[in-house]
């Protein structure tokens, strides 16, 4: 969408009598950067739906709300600027704005705003924009901390869609995907003023974020970079295992973020890449298996529960199906064809997943068969954001619309 056709952020309220969210998604993929969320959702809905708490007009992005305590981030572009809006969780009503110029142009005349969803961690939240500023603002009022233009400093390539990684807040670092020259492929920076702690690798970025994990007992930092799966110690940055996993096509990305279990990482692709579980002896991964023909991730990352995978099988644009995979032998246990691309998460016993359609749907976590208890439409345009469950509220976007979506056990 062209700037010029943005509405204002004016704030539609259906609700204000609404109780502060009982728990944190505090960044990409939720509390355990996983997906996964504790929370038990109501069984079933009314006929027209679930019931929409509040709405608010928005900008452009495909970045993903997040929420701490009783106030929500959104990370958004409101015409040439990059917006980073603290809301009320509760009623959407607006706390404070920080923002900053930004002139990413998207090279397809895609959207143009921010993809990555910020991160918030001890007061303080970590915005990463498309052009590549990445930037500390204070959670009580928005003052900026500190900003550091990655683009320029590490001289990292604007890629096929701009910049996407979420940051990683890990123990006193903010860790990045750059894809930056001269050894800052992955960098690590201070939280509390911006400052490099260290570089590594020369991969170029992806699309997928890094995440923290004990593997064998050793906290890795896991960066699914270009050219595939990098390990490296959190300490200092140095490599402790590389896996290479990508497709031959240069058009090709990795996009679905590492799912770890245990001391085991599932990574998907698209691009004839395909889907391959690694297990961890001894600190190196070893293949237990793999496949172009199982969970093939395009850009949204699968889901766990008790030994079974969830996930979008197949490119975008090319209507994939939803799957339930084996964890451990990739048998496909069910397949929903044609179901159309979205986003996936697990609450308590039940998936919640959204399509691009904007259609909202749960389900049993089951791999017996999928079967729907509940769903209907509660956005009206494309949505590729990955939405936040917090205390039982479903926080999501499109094109031009936030919604708070009560999904509450009563």
């Amino acid at each position: 969408m062209h700037p010029s056709r943005l509405i204002p952020a004016t704030l539609i309220l259906f609700s204000i009598a609404l109780p502060s969210p009982a728990a944190d998604w505090p960044q990409f993929l939720g509390p355990g950067r996983n997906g996964v969320t504790p929370d038990r959702l109501a069984d079933t809905w009314p006929a027209g739906g679930p019931a929409i708490l509040w709405s608010r007009h928005v900008g452009q992005g495909f970045s993903g709300p997040v929420v701490v305590g009783d106030r929500l981030i959104l990370f958004h572009r409101m015409e040439n600027e990059a917006v980073v809006d603290c809301l009320d969780a509760a009623t959407g009503a607006a706390k404070w704005a920080a923002k900053y110029p930004t002139d990413y142009r998207d090279d397809f005349g895609f959207d143009e705003g921010p993809r990555a969803t910020p991160a918030v961690a001890d007061g303080r939240v970590y915005t990463f924009g498309a052009e590549g500023l990445l930037a500390c603002w204070k959670l009580e009022d928005g003052a900026k901390q500190w900003a550091v233009d990655t683009r320029a400093k590490f001289h990292a390539d604007k890629g096929f869609f701009g910049v996407a990684c979420s940051p990683l807040v890990e123990g006193e670092l903010v860790v990045l995907n750059v894809g930056g020259r001269d050894g800052a492929g992955v960098v690590a920076f201070d939280r509390a003023d911006g400052k490099v702690r260290w570089k590594a690798t020369n991969d170029e970025a992806g699309y997928a974020s890094p995440v923290a994990a004990t593997l064998n007992g050793r906290r890795l930092i896991l960066s699914f970079n270009r050219e595939g799966l990098v390990g490296l110690d959190p300490a200092d940055g140095k490599e402790q295992f590389r896996f290479r996993w990508r497709s031959r096509s240069h058009a090709s990305v990795n996009a679905a973020t590492p799912l770890v279990v245990g001391d085991e990482v599932f990574l998907s692709a698209s691009y004839g890449t395909g889907a391959v579980l690694l297990r961890f002896d001894g600190g190196k991964p070893r293949e237990v298996w793999s496949g172009d023909d199982i969970l093939s991730n395009h850009y949204a990352t699968s889901v766990y529960r008790d030994g079974f995978l969830y996930g979008f099988d197949g490119r975008q644009e090319q209507t994939p199906r939803l799957r339930c995979v084996e964890w451990a032998t990739g048998k496909v246990r069910w397949t929903q064809e044609d179901f159309g691309a979205g986003t996936i998460l697990v609450a308590g016993d039940r998936l919640v997943i959204l399509t691009e359609k904007g259609e909202l749907v749960t389900a049993p976590a089951t791999p017996d068969a999928f079967k729907p208890l509940a769903r209907g439409p509660i956005l009206k345009s494309t949505c590729r954001a990955y939405p936040a469950l917090a205390g039982g509220l479903l926080y999501e976007r499109d094109q031009d619309t936030m919604v708070c979506v009560d999904l509450r056990r009563r």
